[in-house]
C-alpha cells in the first residue's frame, strides 16, 4: 500500500506549434481549452475531466520517426473516452492514422502531428 495518495493532475506533451495542435487536441478530440498562466513560452492547458493535458511548444527533441506503428509500444497517455467508435468517425473524417488495440479491449491508439502517441479507453 502506498503511503501518499496520488493521482494524475496533468501530463505534458512536447508540440512545435500550438496552434496546429489545438486543431488537433481541441476541434478533432473536443478537449477543452482552459486559462493557463502566463508562461515565456507558448503552449496550451487542456481539461480532460478532472485532469490536464498541457501542450509546451518548443523544438521536439523526440524523432517522429522510427517510432513504434503502434502507439501501445511507445511511450503514451492513456485516456477514457465514452465511445470508440464516435472517435474512429471523427478521426477518420480529420484524416488521422489509428490503430486498434491489440489485446481486444475496446481502445485505440494515435498520434497526434509531432509523434505523441495517446490512448482512448472505452469506459465500461
Amino acid at each position: 500500500m502506498s503511503k501518499h495518495n496520488f493521482t494524475i493532475h496533468h501530463a505534458s506533451l512536447i508540440v512545435a506549434d500550438t496552434q496546429k495542435s489545438l486543431l488537433f487536441y481541441r476541434d478533432v478530440l473536443g478537449m477543452e481549452q482552459v486559462e493557463r498562466p502566463p508562461l515565456p513560452f507558448p503552449g496550451a492547458w487542456l481539461k480532460i475531466g478532472a485532469q490536464q493535458i498541457h501542450l509546451l511548444e518548443l523544438v521536439n527533441p523526440d524523432p517522429t520517426t522510427g517510432r513504434p506503428e503502434h502507439g501501445g509500444r511507445d511511450r503514451h497517455v492513456a485516456m477514457h473516452i465514452d465511445s470508440v467508435d464516435t472517435l474512429r468517425s471523427d478521426l477518420e473524417g480529420a484524416g488521422v492514422v489509428y490503430t486498434l488495440s491489440i489485446s481486444g479491449r475496446r481502445a485505440l491508439f494515435c498520434r497526434d502531428l509531432d509523434g505523441n502517441a495517446l490512448e482512448f479507453i472505452e469506459r465500461p
